[in-house]
């Protein structure tokens, strides 16, 4: 069975660690040309304008994770230390 090709879309849920007006009522992710971001959306407020947006968003890029971070020592110890003896 193949996957589905999510190539150019996205899809948001609602967000069930709502704890104030200001956070976002649907959170999800979103694919564009390959590209990965995530997405917060607000519904429109009671009483406002019907013409209003019904939902407005907010789209930030992914951030690919970087090998080697997040509390990793190793990494820095990978340089070339030009006095150290070499062990054979």
């Amino acid at each position: 069975m193949s996957r589905p090709d999510n190539k150019n879309r996205g899809a948001v849920w609602k967000n069930d660690e709502k704890q104030s007006d200001r956070h976002p009522d649907f959170r999800g992710s979103l694919d564009i040309e390959g590209m990965q971001y995530w997405i917060d959306a607000w519904k429109r407020k009671p009483g406002a304008n019907p013409k209003a947006p019904a939902l407005s968003f907010s789209i930030k890029r992914k951030e690919p994770r970087q090998p080697g971070r997040a509390g990793s020592y190793r990494r820095d110890m990978d340089d070339d230390i030009p006095f150290a003896p070499e062990l054979r």
